[in-house]
């Protein structure tokens, strides 16, 4: 019999009668019993010579010694189902399945009505060049860069009230950071808004919070497992809520830090460095890697976000100074939200397409491309609001994992289509 076993390839698949006997095994994760082997079958034999080996791939990538031979990351996604087999692979693959399960879970026994959106489409959700353009039976179409317009339809215009889609998301853009891919998995969610539109906010905080706390209860062995190759610092959240503060008050945060107009105008949209510089204040300042940021720069928001109706219809306020109901929300610094309440009326609607399609600086879609959209608002809509969460970024955010595509099971970025 071992013999035998010694011949076998690694990751053979074998099948294995036995005996369990009682023993103390430190070594091993079940450490009070052993198998004594009786028979064992090769199912599956292995190739004798691997891409890689499984312990090689195991090892902790700031702790390599001297001699110890470590697997890169192009290396482990071009041969990515052995990749899948080490066991921090396996932890983060289950996490981002538990994450999206709980999100689910928790918007139905909020009432929530789970959707299926069309991903192909006639013309861009977001207006701007990252669509992928395709042909359509010899017409122009595209991947849906999210499910937003037809998200609103439903939740606001064909009384569904509050929906929800897990799905696929696909972004044209050529950006080859740690943090983007090509295709990923979108959480969205829209729903009808009675009084105020921070009735999405606080449902949203409580969905987070709900996640986070799950996770680090229900998890704590796969994160364990994590942590021994990829280290990082437990999450931070406040157990009573997010924090909350306006786009004004980070702006005002960072100038406190040093960050001069020059480097963050009041009315620009913040850059990659001052969201992980706004994101180190707050955890210093407030002890949490989460929160939530509101009341962003109409300008640099979509065509289809509702204004402040403070800023927007005072005349003495500059365009450039209006502001939106809108707001994004923030792991460790970095984006993983964004969200606003929506422009039910017709009239401004139709206001806002004219105007951000024909703004340079906006690049909106064209109002004939969105035409069904328009139309449905013009038999009535209910107030409505809601968001777009990256289910990778908030797993990679979640466990510190330095690299998205680690979070995804095949990514897809610029450079990459196969495997």
């Amino acid at each position: 019999l071992v013999s035998y076993v010694s011949k076998l390839n690694l990751e053979t698949i074998v099948d294995i009668q036995a005996i369990i006997e009682k023993a103390q095994v430190a070594s091993c994760s079940q450490s009070d019993v052993e198998l004594k082997i009786l028979k064992i079958f090769a199912i599956s034999s292995a190739f004798p010579e691997l891409p890689f080996q499984i312990t090689d791939a195991s090892r902790n990538e700031n702790e390599s010694k001297e001699g110890e031979i470590t697997v890169g990351l192009d290396t482990r996604l071009n041969h990515r189902v052995i990749d899948l087999r080490t066991p921090a692979s396996q932890a983060i693959m289950r996490i981002k399945a538990k994450t999206a399960l709980l999100f689910a879970n928790f918007l139905d026994n909020e009432g929530f009505v789970g959707i299926q959106t069309p991903k192909l489409l006639g013309g861009a959700s977001e207006g701007g060049s990252s669509v992928f353009n395709l042909e359509y039976f010899g017409r122009p179409a595209c991947l849906a860069q999210s499910p937003q317009l037809y998200k609103q339809m439903l939740a606001a215009c064909a009384d569904f009230d509050k929906v929800y889609e897990i799905g696929p998301v696909f972004r044209a853009e050529d950006s080859n950071t740690r943090r983007h891919l090509c295709e990923f998995t979108g959480m969205d969610l829209e729903m009808s808004i009675k009084e105020h539109y921070f009735e999405v906010l606080d449902l949203f905080g409580r969905l987070f919070n709900h996640i986070f706390a799950t996770l680090q209860q229900q998890c704590a062995t796969e994160l364990q497992t994590i942590s021994q190759v990829y280290p990082f610092e437990p999450f931070l959240f406040l157990k009573d809520g997010p924090l909350r503060i306006s786009f004004a008050e980070g702006i005002q945060l960072l100038r406190e830090y040093g960050i001069t107009e020059e480097q963050q105008g009041a009315f620009d949209d913040l850059s990659t460095e001052n969201e992980k510089i706004l994101g180190d204040i707050v955890k210093q300042k407030f002890c949490t890697d989460f929160f939530i940021m509101d009341k962003y720069p109409l300008s640099i928001r979509p065509f289809y976000t509702m204004p402040d109706p403070i800023t927007y219809y005072d005349p003495k306020c500059p365009p450039e100074q209006h502001l939106s109901n809108s707001f994004d929300m923030f792991m460790r610094g970095q984006e993983i939200v964004s969200g606003a309440q929506r422009i039910h009326d017709y009239k401004l609607l139709l206001e806002r397409v004219h105007f951000c399609h024909t703004s340079a600086s906006h690049g909106g879609p064209k109002p004939e491309s969105i035409q069904s959209y328009l139309d449905a608002f013009k038999y009535g809509a209910f107030p409505h609001g809601g968001g777009g969460i990256g289910l990778e970024r908030v797993v990679m955010l979640f466990t510190a994992t330095t690299n998205i595509r680690k979070t995804s099971f095949f990514p897809r970025d610029p450079t990459r289509i196969s495997p």
